[in-house]
């Protein structure tokens, strides 16, 4: 009974101890989370002055971004797309233009095989996708040796790129 109560009153200050160590970083690392995000947003389109979240009805899932000029006129958009690769799922944000066009990609999230699939992040892959229509990406070509994270990344933008545009038709 004794080692017990021992035991329960260690854990009980363990926990206490983990609430209060993550009350004091919870606010830190949101904040640093959303520098991040908004580095990203203005990595993808950045001839924008700022970005204005777009969420479902419900308020809870995010659709898009939009990405605003200093006068706050929308000059796109920026979304998030996920596709299946080899190992993992494939995170990318993309900044697309009224016109269609995308402005640039970036893989945000992925633990793909080292080497290989990891190569989708890196700017020979990525920097294909500027100017490109998103309705087509035929052009885009495969990394050698990861074709199927390579198309997980195109297959993903392009798939929610339509997505996107058929949202934006029918808000106008």
């Amino acid at each position: 009974m004794r080692y017990g109560l021992i035991l329960a009153f260690i854990c009980m200050v363990a926990a206490g101890l983990l609430a209060a160590v993550n009350k004091l970083t919870a606010p830190r690392i949101l904040a640093a989370a959303q520098a991040e995000e908004e580095a990203s947003l203005k990595e993808v389109m950045p001839e924008a002055a700022g970005f204005s979240a777009v969420k479902e009805d419900n308020g809870q899932e995010l659709l898009y971004y939009k990405a605003l000029d200093e006068e706050g006129k929308t000059i796109g958009v920026v979304f998030k797309a996920s596709g299946k690769g080899y190992s993992s799922v494939i995170q990318t944000l993309a900044g697309m233009r009224p016109d269609g066009s995308l402005s640039a990609i970036k893989v945000i999230s992925l633990n793909e095989t080292p080497g290989l699939g990891m190569q989708v992040k890196e700017n020979k892959f990525t920097a294909q996708f500027k100017g490109r229509d998103s309705g087509d990406l035929s052009g885009v070509q495969a990394i050698t040796g990861a074709t199927i994270s390579s198309r997980a990344v195109i297959e993903a933008v392009q798939e929610k790129a339509r997505e996107i545009r058929g949202i934006i038709k029918y808000e106008r």
